[in-house]
């Protein structure tokens, strides 16, 4: 698709208003497809026709979720939006998955009380190469448009970019909650900020947008591109916000920067012992957003819990469905059977080797050369809370010195490795 400059917008124009008809049974159930886990539709009543026209006309919408390639990695929190993408998807929609190469070069200001550090054209490159091929792990890959807005970005230049901020105002932009707080406290606005929502509006304008998604704090950015569309003469899209995930902490949203995260490319046994660490009762806000199954199967689970069944039974099953999904239901099996050799006390299997010299070595400098303890003085703390274990067997004595050999150590719950020591 030939993305417009702004001097000159394309697109379907809006329509007046009509009297609509009454919602089919198909529309109806795609409407709460659509509003299932999520925070706000709007607005619902245009969304509802816009369905309804694609039933009628056999052209499907077209649904845009933008994501800027900020870090390499895809976490859970990324996977809310992205399956009511795949749930619109199976609705027969057409997605189109947009890396944000070019407002990557800006950064998103949203929900931030500083300026975000520019990535240079390399990091964005870097990691919008992994991006698309993690998000294929929730989307239909060949049902699935790619587009990148360097595409129209780029050729703008200052003419164009010119005419693109005349599309709003300073007052505008200073109701955005982080930009007012921001000024209010005296912390700096770069001048590129303002243009962030704008070149996000502006994408919207380009892919001629029906529906836009995002978290919760792009509710701004996505006005802007429903604005913008009125401008150019397009039909405004409407917009879904998703709420933001929580982490692992149960607090914070979902972030690696907060150490908080579960990434959806990390080994299976890790991701499954992550999900049930959370706590029982985020673990139903987690179905809720996260899982396949039905609001109607959700409640009877809850039933169960409230009528005596072990929440840890239900939280396994949680575990096991979103560790098949990004491995496969061998590994979700496999995943289980790790997880309760190690709540046993068991060894994993997949404990790193490694190979040391200089024995007999004390505990400590053992634990801190295998990577177990950042130092040799935490290793004696864990040793004095009983947190060390060599082949199963406590150790207690700071003093100890390992001889040579062959031996499993274990630091706390999740610490293992293989050592030979000579």
């Amino acid at each position: 698709m030939d993305a417009q400059s702004p001097s000159a917008p394309a697109g379907r124009a809006a329509s007046a208003p009509g009297t609509a008809p009454p919602l089919s049974d198909q529309v109806q159930q795609a409407l709460a497809i659509t509003l299932r886990g999520a925070d706000e539709l709007l607005i619902e009543a245009e969304f509802a026709q816009k369905l309804a026209r694609a039933e009628r006309s056999g052209i499907p919408l077209r649904i845009k979720l933008g994501l800027d390639p900020t870090a390499p990695d895809l976490h859970l929190g990324h996977t809310v939006v992205l399956n009511k993408m795949r749930q619109l998807q199976n609705l027969g929609h057409h997605v189109i998955f947009l890396i944000g190469d070019f407002t990557s070069m800006i950064g998103d200001p949203s929900g931030r009380n500083v300026t975000r550090p520019p990535l240079t054209r390399e990091q964005i490159e870097r990691n919008a190469m992994t991006y698309f091929k993690q998000a294929s792990l929730v989307l239909d890959a060949e049902r699935t448009e790619i587009r990148y807005n360097s595409e129209w970005c780029d050729p703008l230049g200052a003419r164009g970019m010119i005419e693109l901020a005349s599309h709003s105002t300073v007052a505008r932009m200073m109701e955005r909650d982080d930009f007012s707080k921001r000024f209010k406290a005296n912390t700096p606005i770069s001048v590129h900020e303002f243009l962030y929502p704008l070149l996000q509006g502006y994408d919207s304008v380009a892919l001629k947008s029906d529906l836009e998604l995002g978290g919760t704090d792009q509710r701004f950015n996505l006005l802007m591109g429903r604005e913008l569309q009125k401008d150019y003469g397009q039909e405004p899209q409407c917009i879904l916000t998703m709420p933001l995930l929580e982490g692992l902490d149960g607090i914070e949203k979902m972030s690696k920067s907060k150490n908080n995260y579960i990434g959806i490319t990390e080994p299976a046994n890790i991701m499954f012992a992550k999900l049930m660490s959370i706590s029982d009762p985020m673990m139903w806000r987690y179905y809720e957003l996260l899982s396949s199954c039905s609001l109607a199967e959700i409640a009877a689970f809850r039933a169960e819990v409230e009528a005596g069944k072990n929440p840890r039974d239900v939280k396994v099953a949680l575990a096991q469905e979103i560790v098949a999904r990004f491995h496969s239901a061998q590994a979700a099996v496999d995943a289980l059977a790790d997880f309760v050799n190690r709540s046993k006390g068991g060894i994993p299997d997949d404990v790193p080797e490694l190979a040391l010299r200089g024995a007999p070595l004390g505990i400590g400098q053992l634990l801190k050369q295998a990577n177990l303890c950042a130092s040799s003085s935490e290793a004696l703390r864990m040793v004095e809370q009983g947190g060390v274990r060599i082949d199963g067997n406590m150790i207690s004595d700071k003093g100890l010195k390992v001889e040579a050999g062959t031996m499993v150590l274990q630091v706390g719950k999740r610490k293992f490795a293989r050592v030979t020591l000579a």
